[in-house]
């Protein structure tokens, strides 16, 4: 049984807001323990000051990623992961943050759960889980 969970920065967008695709997941994530990578803190902490959020929206913010979330520290282990995953997709490259966000998996052995996961197709050894099939997909 699965117990603990990576999720993907577009999750956490999910969830912080009141987007239909929220539920789609929850019932993924509820009793696990849920983890996000330091790469999303980062991609979040963007798209906050994008939309220039003012120092109490940027604390509670905070507050409650510290509350809900585990944040899966850099790892001299992640590195190797993201080396190996951009050396394996560099005839398909793949993202700088996706292959960091895959490489946290590796290294904590942490099943990712995305929406887009044809971002993180072809990584050996990632378990990715998603609600979300693309027409096009097989």
């Amino acid at each position: 049984m699965i117990d603990s969970l990576l999720l993907d920065t577009n999750i956490i967008t999910y969830f912080f807001s009141d987007t239909t695709w929220r539920e789609l997941y929850l019932p993924i994530v509820r009793g696990k323990n849920l983890y996000i990578s330091f790469v999303t803190i980062a991609e979040l902490l963007e798209s906050a000051y994008h939309r220039r959020w003012g120092v109490r929206k940027f604390h509670e913010f905070r507050e409650k990623l510290a509350r809900e979330y585990a944040i899966v520290p850099f790892c001299e282990d992640i590195c190797d992961h993201f080396a190996w995953i951009r050396h394996e997709r560099r005839n398909s490259p793949i993202s700088v943050s996706d292959a960091l966000i895959a490489a946290t998996a590796l290294a904590y052995n942490l099943p990712l759960v995305t929406h887009n996961k044809k971002d993180f197709y072809g990584i050996d050894g990632l378990n990715v889980i998603s609600k979300y099939e693309a027409k096009n997909e097989a």
